[in-house]
């Protein structure tokens, strides 16, 4: 149940693969798929040959969806990646960061 802990809007540090240390906004959350879209990050180029609708041709850059596991949210404090718990405060179930105990908002 890791995606609910990610939603769209929040900004996450990528701990694996060639884009590890890198921090991002997820543009996207594809919960069935537990993956996530980040943006700036995991860049897929396609060439593509020209066609009608784009006449120049070339290369195609698109940000490709990666598993949610190899990311963490930013601690709101520091920008650290940190784990996330719920707790409830005045009546809401809230996002905490278990680092440095601040909410998330979102």
């Amino acid at each position: 149940m890791a995606s609910a802990k990610i939603k769209k809007g929040d900004t996450v540090v990528v701990l694996s693969g060639k884009d590890k240390g890198r921090t991002g906004e997820v543009t996207k959350s594809l919960p069935k798929d537990g993956k996530v879209v980040v943006s700036g990050v995991n860049i897929a180029t396609r060439h593509r040959k020209p066609t009608q609708q784009n006449p120049q041709g070339g290369l195609e850059r698109t940000e490709a969806p990666m598993h949610v596991s190899k990311v963490a949210i930013a601690d709101p404090k520091d920008g650290k990646p940190t784990r996330v718990r719920f707790e409830t405060k005045d009546g809401k179930k809230v996002r905490v960061a278990v680092k440095s105990g601040e909410t998330i908002s979102g």
